[in-house]
């Protein structure tokens, strides 16, 4: 199989992370996408606006939200739950745990933001990273892909990276939660699950 995981905050999963994992799908082939929320990013100091059990529900109701005539293989994933002692999660043990999980065979790729990429020399274990998985970049706007040979990977680190442009996500979280707050309608965002679902948990200030 060809599994993509699409790790994040998820605070809130909106469209635009839907429209990433259609087109990481039908670009790459991927048979199933695990949605897998973080339970502490070590380079978030603030932290998300909700806990981890609400954004894992909200991404679940996320899969769900697809059409029929776009049902694919999406599933919501607690690989990256928050640790006991509350101590930062990391990618490269998430992809560990994955590739400990599956065949052989399997092929496993990450989905990922160019920006965030950019950033990839901070995380831990960067060269691990790029061989316990295919990367796929996904353009963000004001990002330049040009600006990924900032990374001086190797050619044969190159050779894990894939570029998926043109994907135009609605709204990025920060400015959701900021709509959500000062009690714009986000119907246009959010599916009507996950509106559902904050409002009747009064996350977000609504």
């Amino acid at each position: 199989m060809r599994i993509g995981f699409f790790g994040g905050s998820f605070d809130p999963p909106h469209l635009g992370h839907l429209a990433v994992g259609h087109a990481a799908a039908e670009a790459f082939s991927l048979d199933r996408i695990l949605f897998a929320p973080t339970g502490r990013q070590p380079l978030k100091t603030n932290g998300a606006s909700a806990t981890f059990v609400d954004r894992l529900t909200m991404v679940s109701l996320l899969c769900e939200a697809q059409p029929p005539s776009r049902r694919l293989h999406f599933e919501a994933s607690s690989v990256d739950a928050p640790h006991a002692d509350g101590s930062p999660n990391y990618t490269v043990d998430a992809l560990s745990k994955l590739r400990s999980d599956c065949s052989p065979e399997d092929s496993l790729y990450v989905l990922v933001g160019a920006d965030a990429f950019l950033d990839l020399r901070r995380w831990r274990a960067p060269d691990s990273l790029l061989q316990l998985a295919e990367w796929i970049v996904v353009s963000r706007p004001g990002v330049s892909l040009q600006q990924l040979q900032s990374l001086n990977l190797t050619p044969g680190q190159l050779s894990q990276v894939h570029l998926l442009e043109d994907v135009h996500e609605p709204a990025n979280a920060t400015h959701i939660r900021e709509l959500l707050r000062v009690g714009s309608d986000c119907s246009g965002l959010l599916p009507g699950s996950i509106l559902n679902y904050i409002h009747a948990h009064h996350l977000y200030g609504t």
